[in-house]
């Protein structure tokens, strides 16, 4: 029996499309074209209304590769979230999976299939079909969200803070470090409150101490870090641990501090401020990367100046933003919602000039420089170059990448160095650097 999986959205979902791989994999052969498969997965993303049209657009399209009495089933934040409503708009789907169907999924997809599956085994992090390259994973350690901020759907998704253990998430990286992973990515929807649920305190420093302990050459990236609990501990227990990538992601939304607190985010503008110098004086190698929402309900012109003021202050090396979306059962649909969407496209692309401004001043200051531990991720066969990235570089396409030329052939996750030759906003152009 043929299986033919599509995982949409985040990093966290691909983990749980990598645990349903290496459940389905012990009966069935994973295939690469949808019209060979006799069980089509889709696993969905449903966080925003871009997300959800792309996950209805490819069901309706791997519908069309089904061949007579192969079966469709689509699980995910889709499923979860509108799995009542959907039912009847796409007979194409065979079976909606929710979320809180998974520890059943198994028996599930037999009654779907109606065969001799008889797979009884629960998902596990310990038995995936990794579809990311060799030298990188990521590394799930809890799931759902204790913070309730007004735009965002995920806790009525993915539910309250579910933390691993610490042992068992030692285990994970263990395994991955005996198979010759270098980059461990931590990932969940707040890594910072890692722990609180099972052992009552924020415990992400006592999970970082026990990976670090692993032997091996390896390193940990942390992503999603909310910005009131990045705490002077892990600062600089990142600051003073080699195998932490000094690269800190803590999307903040927003700047000003009446938006901060419509949103229901904690902490205001002057300690964000603070808490960015902080990092920076502590570690001045480290990478600063957030992301911010515009057009939130009372968003004036005025608090878009500002914002643009506090991120020429900070100086990201990474900024992402998305022009705010209303989700059906947040706090923000009961605010007034009077932004056009053509004012939101404005005040995005205001804000990104200026981002790419800076973005194209920190590429500059690099030019002639050496980068130390860049790894391989790929050839372009367009320039004829290399693909790569360093720790300054997150692996989900949107930090960037550094292209690189080589007289020699190089491997896919091989470490180098790189001389900075050329630079454009979001990219480094260069060439393998040799000692002499």
């Amino acid at each position: 029996m043929n299986l033919y999986m599509v995982s949409l959205g985040c990093a966290k979902n691909q983990v749980d499309s990598e645990m349903i791989l290496g459940l389905l994999k012990k009966k069935m052969n994973i295939v690469e074209k949808p019209e060979d498969a006799d069980l089509i997965v889709v696993n969905t993303c449903a966080f925003i209304e871009p997300a959800r049209k792309e996950a209805i657009d490819t069901i309706l399209l791997l519908s069309d590769y089904k061949k007579p009495n192969a079966k469709m089933v689509v699980c995910g934040c889709l499923a979860q979230r509108y799995k009542d409503e959907i039912a009847k708009l796409l007979p194409e789907v065979d079976r909606f999976i929710t979320i809180d169907e998974y520890r059943d999924i198994a028996k599930i997809i037999n009654d779907v299939i109606s065969s001799d599956f008889k797979n009884n085994d629960a998902l596990s992090p310990l038995n995936r079909v990794y579809t990311s390259p060799s030298y990188m994973t990521y590394v799930k350690i809890s799931e759902g969200c204790l913070n309730r901020c007004a735009f965002c759907a995920i806790p009525l998704i993915r539910g309250n803070l579910v933390s691993r253990t610490i042992e068992d998430i030692k285990e994970e990286v263990e395994l991955h470090v005996k198979e010759g992973v270098y980059e461990i990515n931590l990932i969940s929807q707040d890594t910072t409150k890692y722990g609180y649920d099972i052992y009552r305190e924020l415990k992400l420093v006592d999970l970082l101490k026990e990976l670090v302990s692993i032997e091996g050459d390896f390193k940990i990236r942390l992503l999603y870090l909310y910005p009131d609990i990045v705490t002077d501990e892990l600062i600089n227990f990142i600051k003073n641990n080699p195998k932490i990538m000094p690269y800190f992601d803590i999307p903040i939304q927003h700047s000003e501090n009446l938006i901060l607190e419509k949103m229901k985010r904690r902490g205001n503008r002057e300690y964000l401020l603070n808490l960015f110098d902080k990092i920076k004086t502590l570690i001045p190698n480290a990478i600063l990367r957030t992301t911010f929402i515009v057009g939130f309900p009372y968003e004036e012109e005025k608090d878009v100046d500002s914002m643009i003021d506090f991120i020429n202050q900070v100086k990201f090396d990474r900024l992402g933003a998305f022009t705010f979306s209303l989700e059906e059962g947040t706090k923000a649909c009961e605010y007034p919602n009077i932004i056009s969407e053509d004012t939101k496209q404005k005040r995005y692309e205001r804000l990104m000039e200026a981002q790419r401004e800076i973005s194209l001043k920190k590429n500059e200051a690099l030019m002639g420089k050496i980068l130390d531990d860049v790894f391989i991720i790929g050839y372009d066969e367009e320039s004829y170059m290399y693909v790569a990235r360093s720790y300054a570089y997150a692996p989900d396409e949107i930090d960037g990448c550094i292209y690189v030329a080589a007289k020699d052939e190089l491997k896919l996750g091989q470490r180098i160095k790189v001389k900075v030759l050329d630079f454009d906003e979001y990219t480094l152009t260069g060439e393998e650097y040799v000692s002499k």
